[in-house]
């Protein structure tokens, strides 16, 4: 419906909230300074624990259903094991063997991440397996659209899948609307 639904409230003068994703039952989130993740149970969305985010920024946050992949604004990728939520493994976004920063908010699908490119209009396809980017898309006609509509409206910084139409919904800080768009995979 593009209601907003609060479920929880992060203390505004502690932390600024990034990354969620959502695991067995529970609900995880990143900060995007202060080191502190959050985890929260799916239903009552009661506060868990607290854990320590073991990069200097939190950003983006997804799920292959069996480690939390997270990112830092950087060109890495860390996965965590979801019990303990300690690194399992990092990997190097790359793209014609340089490497690719600023990986943003990130959404898992079918062995691939696909990831937001901070302060581009750009999603790309990353193979989770060894960080190559595999494709991109370019989502400029969607943000001239939000500058249209509203001339406050920044960059693209938002990427949710949803299964069930096999569809992404995209935004920007400041849009004015979420588009949902389908990718060829």
């Amino acid at each position: 419906t593009g209601n907003i639904e609060v479920k929880v409230e992060l203390d505004r003068e502690k932390y600024f909230g990034e990354g969620i994703t959502f695991l067995n039952g529970r609900v995880f989130q990143l900060t995007y300074k202060s080191r502190i993740g959050f985890v929260y149970d799916e239903k009552t969305y009661e506060k868990i624990q607290e854990f320590t985010i073991p990069s200097k920024e939190g950003w983006g946050l997804t799920t292959d259903g069996h480690f939390l992949i997270m990112s830092d604004g950087t060109d890495k990728l860390t996965f965590l094991d979801p019990i303990s939520l300690k690194v399992s493994k990092k990997i190097s976004v790359t793209e014609n063997n340089y490497a690719k920063q600023n990986i943003n908010e990130l959404e898992y699908v079918d062995g691939y991440i696909y990831a937001n490119v901070w302060m581009t209009n750009e999603i790309v396809k990353i193979d989770a397996k060894d960080g190559k980017v595999v494709g991109r898309i370019d989502l400029t006609q969607y943000a001239t659209d939000a500058k249209n509509t509203f001339p406050d409206a920044m960059e693209m910084n938002g990427i949710a899948y949803n299964p069930d139409r096999k569809s992404f919904f995209i935004t920007g800080k400041l849009w004015p609307k979420i588009y949902e768009i389908k990718i060829a995979m």
